[in-house]
């Protein structure tokens, strides 16, 4: 575990992690052509970009839950020195998503920008993406010095309200439930069920 908790600790490692997957789109365009993506490349780049910031979104969530179930575990403290980074990260692919979906189907006109603006899938899409740029500035250490620390995480709170329009977000633009929205989110839901029950359990008294 040592091991793997220095790989992780790196920041190379790190940055390596978060860099990657969005990078995965030149596989199937460029690498080895797959012509189901490339009758419509920009729409195969968006809907990936926007599941990167999903993913990355639910992993920075699991970070504090894994900490407070494992303390002082090599591998939940390494995570937790890439917290801003992730999370940063996560906000960055949202506006990747929001830039290429814009270039997808905005033909210039008025109308087409306030029908898009007026469906519900969007608004949530756009509303988690507004608290992500909130809380990734936010992150700044100047800021936090600023806010202080309780007020803060108070406000950081409310990266579970961004997860959940996210959540939202992916479910209504499908019309379908999509099961990815369990595979991305469920583990956090799980870890922080967790976290909330070993916080409340009663301690046992000192000997």
């Amino acid at each position: 575990m040592q091991i793997l908790a220095r790989f992780l600790r790196h920041p190379a490692t790190a940055w390596s992690l978060v860099l990657l997957p969005g990078l995965w789109p030149v596989w199937p365009l460029f690498v080895v052509p797959d012509f189901t993506v490339l009758t419509d490349p920009l729409k195969y780049i968006l809907l990936h970009w926007g599941l990167v910031a999903c993913v990355l979104l639910a992993v920075v969530l699991t970070f504090s839950p894994l900490r407070v179930l494992w303390p002082g575990a090599a591998v939940p403290l390494a995570l937790n020195r890439h917290r801003r980074l992730v999370g940063v990260a996560a906000c960055a692919y949202a506006l990747l998503h929001l830039a290429a979906h814009t270039r997808h189907v905005y033909d210039g006109s008025f109308d087409t920008f306030l029908s898009e603006l007026g469906k519900p899938f969007q608004l949530k899409g756009l509303a988690a993406l507004v608290l992500l740029l909130v809380l990734s500035v936010t992150s700044l250490h100047a800021v936090v010095r600023r806010m202080g620390a309780r007020r803060w995480k108070a406000l950081h709170r409310l990266t579970y309200v961004a997860a959940a329009l996210a959540a939202w977000h992916q479910i209504e633009a499908r019309k379908v439930f999509p099961p990815q929205v369990l595979l991305i989110f469920g583990p956090v839901v799980v870890l922080q069920a967790a976290r909330w029950w070993r916080e409340r359990r009663p301690r046992s008294p000192a000997v």
